[in-house]
């Protein structure tokens, strides 16, 4: 992700020059974390369109991270989906990332933000595939992290919450230096989880198994699989893990907005199924960029057009 860059960024309400964005080093947020965002992507189309791939949900999810952090977005969610689509078309990207962030502007410190204004930022850029391209076909390798998921109590978990990300930063960052590509995240009571930034699917005897809502973040990708999955027919259940398990596995996999659906080859050290992407996760993989290419009209509605 080094070099990201490109023409214009939404920030208050109108485009500014990329090299204009600038916030005050007293932005509340940058000091103390509270503030929100989302990960979306776009796709070009098979017709040579562009669209943007379940908007609302991710629309939706932002202002709902935003009421749960007291934080009241000063613009409306038919606003923010037209900024964004505004954003792409500004930077000419027919395929992208887009990064909206909610955060509390400078005045006052301390940590009471006061009347500090909320302010919003949509930033588009090109961003090809997060663990790779050869992760993507043959699997990647990671590692059970010594740092647990955020307990529901000690920080509401539905949100995604700037501050929360400090955990995976550091899940993350440990496995690389230890040679792995991805952390996998145990809760408090040591059950598996989710990654650093995905949820996590197991495939055993033909049958889907995901850990439960109440401990991993509602992610709009893996509602999509797991929705995409029963429409081939494939069991999915939702029930607690133990890490033994994923060792165990036919198919292990990740999705996300940056991981899309990404296979995982091996865990600490253990090979996991034929230590290659399985047929479930190659069906799903398929199944997804179906959708979001525009080929499975089923779900043209998850698809918004610029």
């Amino acid at each position: 992700m080094s070099g990201v860059s490109g023409e214009k960024i939404w920030l208050d309400g109108e485009l500014v020059d990329w090299d204009a964005a600038r916030v005050h080093v007293l932005t509340h947020t940058l000091h103390y974390g509270l503030g929100v965002f989302e990960g979306i992507r776009s796709y070009r189309t098979d017709d040579g369109r562009s669209a943007v791939f379940r908007l609302a949900e991710h629309v939706q999810r932002l202002f709902e991270s935003a009421h749960i952090n007291l934080l009241e977005v000063p613009f409306s969610r038919e606003e923010v989906s037209a900024a964004i689509r505004e954003t792409l078309r500004a930077n000419g990207l027919d395929e992208g990332y887009i990064r909206p962030l909610v955060f509390v502007g400078d005045g006052a410190m301390g940590l009471n933000p006061g009347d500090n204004p909320i302010r919003l930022a949509i930033i588009a850029y090109a961003w090809g595939a997060y663990l790779g391209e050869e992760g993507m076909e043959q699997g990647i390798r990671a590692k059970v992290s010594t740092f647990q998921r955020h307990h529901v109590n000690a920080k509401m978990a539905k949100g995604k919450t700037c501050g929360d990300y400090v955990n995976s930063i550091l899940a993350k960052r440990e496995a690389l230096l230890d040679g792995y590509d991805e952390a996998i995240m145990l809760d408090s009571q040591g059950f598996v989880a989710e990654a650093s930034g995905e949820n996590l699917f197991l495939v055993r005897d033909g049958e889907i198994i995901t850990p439960p809502l109440p401990t991993v973040l509602a992610g709009i990708t893996r509602a999509t699989a797991i929705e995409l999955a029963r429409e081939k027919g494939i069991g999915v259940t939702e029930r607690a893990l133990g890490r033994d398990e994923l060792y165990i596995a036919d198919e292990l996999f990740l999705t996300g907005t940056a991981a899309e659906v990404t296979p995982i080859r091996e865990v600490d050290r253990r090979t996991i199924g034929a230590g290659t992407r399985g047929p479930v996760t190659k069906a799903l993989q398929s199944a997804f960029f179906e959708v979001v290419r525009g080929k499975d009209r089923k779900h043209e509605d998850w698809l918004t057009y610029l």
